[in-house]
């Protein structure tokens, strides 16, 4: 019986390789929510675990096969295992590198995981080599500690990236250490193609980083806009806003604002943060220099906030005497990292029609 289902499994690995794509994917979709939630944190624990452990054991055995020791029937499952948990690892990291994602400034990083999902079913054949998925689960493991270090010590910055990279290098070197034991010969053959894969993943998160492409995980922007006026009142925040065309509510158009002189207007945002994290916020409020072709800072106010709230940390900042013209507002984190940006024209008129809103 055992020996007809191996046999079915290697008949049908490609079509199982499919499956597996698309169950990691399925069950991230099911299961993510927050990301500081126990079973968001839970589910990628196990993804970092059973993938450590079925690329561990699979080069164990390959190991002992060379010397001559008989295989398991059941090593054909640990690279379709090897594929499921990748898989779960990709379809996450696009799930909430996604969603804090701003496509001005992250689209390379977004792009590279998009490839990484979709190209995970045809790389099924790879898994079972032992420097591709040794390089590919650093690539993870790296992509993991970048958003969960931060939520652990409660604080962001380069300091905190920093720090992800030593604890993403320190696990890979267990790994590796654990590697060299379990299969001395295979892994002195594949050492340095591990090393050097493994430092080009090193470079290339650096340099995301450092060039404001990678997202700012965990922080993500949950609502943003920009009014005539916002106040506060017990529990909520209220704005006056100018009636929106249906452009703009359901095609996304950017917003023209209608100001008089020496009007200000306000900058209104909502920022998720994980429970117990502190950080800060910039607003940099820039306009549209025509005599240059280039955006111009006007204003950059900061903030700080503190994570918990479903909803995301509400804030606000303003800017005085909006004169005509083009302008956005970027909504960064204080060490430079883009979150949101938020366009809008302003035009002059000598009276505004207005009317109170409840923001979320």
């Amino acid at each position: 019986m055992l020996r007809k289902l191996f046999a079915w499994l290697q008949k049908y690995e490609r079509h199982l390789s499919v499956l597996a794509t698309l169950g990691g994917f399925g069950i991230d979709q099911v299961f993510f929510g927050r990301i500081d939630i126990t079973r968001t944190q839970v589910l990628l624990a196990a993804y970092t675990l059973i993938t450590f452990v079925s690329i561990l054991l699979y080069h164990w055995f390959e190991e002992r096969a060379q010397e001559g020791k008989p295989r398991p029937r059941w090593r054909s499952l640990l690279p379709i295992i090897t594929q499921f948990m990748l898989g779960g690892y990709w379809s996450a990291f696009f799930f909430f590198y996604g969603h804090s994602a701003a496509l001005p400034a992250s689209w390379p990083f977004l792009l590279l995981i998009l490839v990484m999902l979709i190209g995970n079913e045809y790389f099924a054949k790879y898994h079972s080599r032992l420097v591709f998925a040794s390089v590919l689960y650093f690539f993870a493991l790296y992509s993991y500690a970048i958003f969960e270090v931060p939520i652990v010590v409660g604080k962001m910055g380069t300091a905190v990236f920093l720090l992800s990279s030593l604890v993403a290098v320190g696990a890979f070197a267990l790994f590796t250490t654990l590697l060299r034991v379990l299969g001395h010969r295979r892994f002195k053959k594949d050492i340095w193609r591990i090393r050097v894969g493994a430092f080009v993943v090193l470079a290339l998160m650096g340099t995301f980083y450092f060039t404001n492409i990678l997202p700012p995980l965990p922080l993500s922007v949950k609502a943003a806009g920009v009014y005539h006026s916002v106040w506060r009142v017990p529990g909520d925040y209220l704005a006056a806003a100018e009636p929106e065309p249906w452009t703009v509510r359901y095609l996304g158009a950017t917003p023209t604002l209608h100001v008089v002189p020496n009007e200000s207007l306000y900058a209104y945002t909502e920022v998720f943060a994980p429970t117990a994290l502190t950080t800060t916020i910039v607003h940099e409020w820039q306009r549209y220099a025509t005599s240059t072709n280039a955006w111009q800072t006007v204003a950059a106010v900061s903030y700080p906030i503190v994570g918990g709230r479903d909803g995301g940390y509400r804030g606000y900042t303003a800017k005085a005497n909006i004169t005509p013209g083009r302008y956005r507002v970027n909504v960064k984190t204080i060490d430079g990292r883009l979150i949101a940006r938020i366009p809008f024209t302003v035009e002059a008129a000598a009276t505004t029609t207005l009317e109170t809103i409840a923001l979320p």
